[in-house]
């Protein structure tokens, strides 16, 4: 007997729905149900490119009783809002990242998914490169050794258009700052995923090309919990844009990843070749250059996660950590300190 499709809707109709979109058509088991706009107008246009029903007020699109999962693809200042009112419906919840823009309503996010007894995932579609799952798997089997250092650089490039196009892109209140919180979350969640929880941070950013409340250059220097120490440099401001690269260095070797493919693999023991990984794409200087099948590949998890009984692969606790190191970079830069992270 053939399992049931689970039904999805998503909120908001900007660039990065088309990508849910796509992952959602291409999983077996998923369907596109409906799609929510804040306006009737941009419910129509979405209507027609989704090849869906399309609603503009929440009420008719939480009723839709075949919708199963809610996939929140608003502004990063927007995810609170409809992740509550989707719990309250009884809709799981996948969300695009940064989980929100404060510990706060993260943790307000968080907690209404949990008492509505709801799956909660948040999209860092990066974890499923593979080049960034051989390293992991390297790690974890101890190939590496102790860790030492782990260094994180997305040293991207924006065109003062990708601000200047948006109400809410490199705003405190839509975006929750810039640089480091919208494009350099990625590869900051990767290297807290490897490394572990972090301890306290340093950091500066700056605010130094474009006209932008949030920062478009920013360095940070972390103490890790397990007694390594790590660094991150971000920027938009980085012209023409350099694939991000994440570092680990062991005992027994290093590892380092350019836009997810592996580039040095000299670990003790290795016949010194490189191991195959495939999908790949940066948005070192393109936003939309990244490839949907990394999508579907959370899509599914989502899918598997409720048909199992299990958390997803990144759930909101997953998530808040990233959230809570950019914003502790922020705060040292802020105050010219350490911050410790609780």
């Amino acid at each position: 007997m053939d399992k049931k499709k689970l039904g999805f809707g998503i909120i908001g109709t900007g660039a990065i729905a088309g990508l849910h979109a796509a992952a959602i058509h291409a999983c077996e088991d998923s369907e596109l149900i409906a799609v929510c706009s804040t306006t009737e107008a941009r419910a129509k246009e979405a209507a027609k490119k989704f090849g869906v029903s399309a609603d503009h007020e929440w009420e008719r699109f939480f009723e839709r009783k075949e919708i199963d999962v809610v996939a929140i693809c608003t502004h990063s200042g927007n995810h609170l809002e409809p992740a509550i009112a989707a719990a309250k419906a009884g809709k799981h919840v996948l969300l695009e990242k940064p989980i929100e823009v404060s510990v706060t309503r993260a943790d307000e996010l968080i907690a209404a998914c949990k008492s509505a007894g709801v799956k909660l995932g948040v999209i860092f579609q990066n974890r499923l490169k593979p080049g960034y799952l051989q390293l992991k798997e390297a790690v974890q089997n101890g190939r590496l050794g102790k860790l030492l250092l782990g260094t994180a650089a997305i040293n991207w490039y924006r065109d003062p258009s990708y601000y200047s196009s948006s109400s809410w892109k490199g705003t405190i209140a839509g975006d929750g700052g810039a640089a480091l919180i919208n494009q350099g979350v990625h590869t900051i969640d990767l290297l807290l995923d490897i490394m572990g929880d972090a301890a306290a941070v340093f950091g500066q950013v700056r605010t130094m090309v474009h006209d932008i409340e949030g920062e478009d250059v920013g360095a940070a220097l972390i103490n890790f919990k397990s007694g390594a120490i790590g660094t991150i440099t971000g920027g938009t401001a980085l012209y023409p844009g350099n694939p991000e690269r994440l570092e680990v260095y062991g005992e027994k070797g290093n590892v380092i990843l350019e836009a997810g493919k592996i580039v040095t693999w000299n670990i003790t023991g290795s016949t010194g070749e490189l191991p195959t990984s495939e999908i790949g794409g940066s948005g070192a200087s393109d936003p939309m250059a990244i490839d949907y099948r990394l999508h579907l590949g959370q899509v599914q998890d989502m899918v598997d996660a409720i048909r199992e009984n299990r958390e997803p692969l990144v759930n909101g606790e997953d998530a808040r950590k990233s959230l809570a190191l950019i914003l502790a970079i922020y705060q040292s830069s802020r105050e010219g300190k350490q911050i410790s992270l609780h």
